[in-house]
């Protein structure tokens, strides 16, 4: 009963994940959700602007400080092991649902891309951000950085064991392609808004600093990684290199688990 009760947990943080996505790419584009990122403003400009930063703060602090190896020691001994990936997703799923709900629009217009090819071009990075995230996830391993193969392999009896560390296509161009995507995510819109700049600019800065820390605490898990830092770019990639890499695929899961 505890093997089953741990599986519909994680499960049921999944399940908190895909809508918490979902909403974002409506969030993050101005379409398609109640309330989007560049919503008319219902705040004062200073009150609206400590609010943001207040709730990108919170989202910054619980996807860092539960990624770290000494809160998962903690943690575990509230939750179960199996358990630990799945509450992170969880938590942080809940900081993002937050955010959604609380975010006040500054309003203002920074630049805005009136040509339609300009406005074609923009959106499609945009969308290709998109992709670039969800397909990185699948490359390291879907199930596992979201939880499922743990709570899956615990309901079956069977132990958890660690993924190999391995450099996948998309990490042979550049160390951090998940990173890329999101910041596509984050930059590629044809009307930056003071609001859109704010959210580009913190969570930006968030992930330079989340680069520094992941890699940090995989140096310590895996020894080789140091030899690999020094050999492929951390976000931009090096062009011969990524044609050298593109027809070299592997299909196991890499021990990587991005802020």
């Amino acid at each position: 009963m505890s093997r089953l009760l741990i599986f519909v947990y994680g499960v049921g943080s999944y399940l908190a994940f895909l809508a918490t996505f979902l909403y974002s790419v409506g969030f993050i584009g101005n379409f398609g959700v109640p309330k989007s990122m560049d919503s008319a403003p219902t705040a004062d400009w200073s009150t609206a602007l400590l609010i943001n930063l207040g709730l990108l703060t919170v989202f910054a602090l619980q996807h860092s400080v539960m990624a770290r190896p000494a809160f998962k020691r903690v943690l575990t001994r509230i939750v179960p092991q199996p358990a630990e990936r799945s509450t992170y997703v969880l938590a942080s799923s809940l900081a993002l649902m937050l955010l959604f709900w609380q975010w006040q629009p500054l309003g203002g217009v920074i630049w805005s891309v009136e040509s339609t090819t300009g406005q074609v071009l923009l959106y499609g990075g945009y969308a290709a951000g998109w992709l670039l995230v969800l397909v990185t996830t699948f490359v390291i391993n879907h199930f596992d950085l979201f939880g499922l193969r743990q709570v899956w392999r615990n309901l079956q009896g069977q132990p958890q064991g660690n993924l190999r560390f391995v450099t996948p296509v998309l990490y042979r161009m550049v160390r951090h392609p998940l990173y890329v995507g999101w910041l596509m995510v984050f930059w590629f819109t044809p009307a930056m808004t003071l609001t859109h700049l704010l959210f580009a600019v913190m969570t930006t800065a968030y992930i330079l600093v989340a680069i520094q820390l992941e890699e940090r605490d995989l140096m310590r898990a895996h020894p080789e990684y140091a030899e690999y830092r020094r050999q492929v770019p951390m976000l931009m990639p090096r062009l011969p290199q990524a044609i050298q890499a593109m027809p070299q695929w592997e299909t196991a899961g890499a021990q990587r688990r991005p802020q």
